[in-house]
């Protein structure tokens, strides 16, 4: 991955290239902390964050027909990310039982997620929301966040604050990248400002520049609820149906918006670390 000039001054000038600590809540790292049966089927998959209220993410069979079809594989000694594992999603889920920890994110406190992450071509379920992420309500409003594919791998972040149920309005704003390659990794995320009136939500693709920025009003009321990674709630009512097909290396997700030096000092930190010369 190129890294422009100017970002790798503005991560020499003012920032040391290590992962921020502050305000990280989740750090899933494919070289850590999975746990496996049936030889490469992932089980559960660790958070990294010492102390973390949110531990585990684990196989969901609920809603399932068959048991233990949803859980993810392992997949090791990947050439383009210098012989380092990811976790290959196909229309499977982990579900991190904590029903609060992730909240905050859209209520008032503000956020940052950064994935590596490598879409697969999308199978047919709800047109164009193949998640790889999310914390929304399972019923109601659906409030919370979420990262998608469209079926044609465009790539898409939201935010939604429970005052309205469009799909996509003023209170549910939708970011629209670019249509990713299949089975290429990038690094790609997300940024939402801190206060609890107009904030800024923002998309990034291998930069730290955005390519595409919204607005949400913030909802204080709101209630999230568990995050899961490989779709966009705990939808146990149909399980896999929104779902996306692809890898995913990496996932980290702060509990405030970096500013711009922490962003472009943690992406190129990633970049370096997956991407070697």
């Amino acid at each position: 991955m190129k890294i422009p000039a100017l970002l790798l001054l503005l991560t020499v000038a003012s920032f040391s290239g290590e992962i921020p600590k502050n305000g990280l809540l989740l750090d899933l790292d494919a070289s850590k902390g999975v746990s496996l049966e049936d030889g490469v089927r992932v089980s559960a998959w660790e958070n990294q964050v010492a102390d973390a209220k949110a531990r585990l993410f684990v196989k969901r069979d609920a809603g399932r027909k068959e048991e233990g079809s949803g859980r993810p594989t392992l997949r090791s000694g990947i050439p383009e990310l210098g012989g380092k594992p990811a976790l290959v999603f196909h229309r499977q889920e982990l579900v991190c039982m904590d029903e609060d920890t992730f909240d905050s994110l859209t209520t008032g406190k503000g956020h940052t997620w950064l994935a590596v992450i490598s879409a697969h071509q999308q199978q047919p379920g709800l047109k164009d929301v193949n998640s790889f992420f999310g914390n929304l309500r399972n019923g109601g409003k659906f409030e919370g966040l979420w990262g998608c594919f469209n079926d044609d791998n465009t790539l898409w972040y939201g935010t939604r604050n429970g005052i309205t149920f469009g799909r996509f309005d003023e209170n549910n704003p939708q970011l629209l990248g670019p249509v990713l390659e299949t089975q290429k990794f990038h690094i790609v995320g997300g940024r939402m400002a801190a206060g609890t009136d107009l904030v800024k939500i923002e998309l990034f693709v291998d930069e730290p520049k955005p390519i595409a920025v919204g607005e949400m009003p913030v909802n204080q009321a709101a209630n999230p609820s568990k995050m899961a990674i490989g779709q966009e709630r705990d939808a146990i009512e149909h399980p896999g149906h929104e779902s996306f097909d692809g890898e995913i290396a990496r996932f980290l997700i702060w509990e405030r918006p970096l500013d711009d030096a922490e962003l472009a000092g943690a992406m190129e930190s990633m970049s370096a670390f997956y991407f070697p010369k």
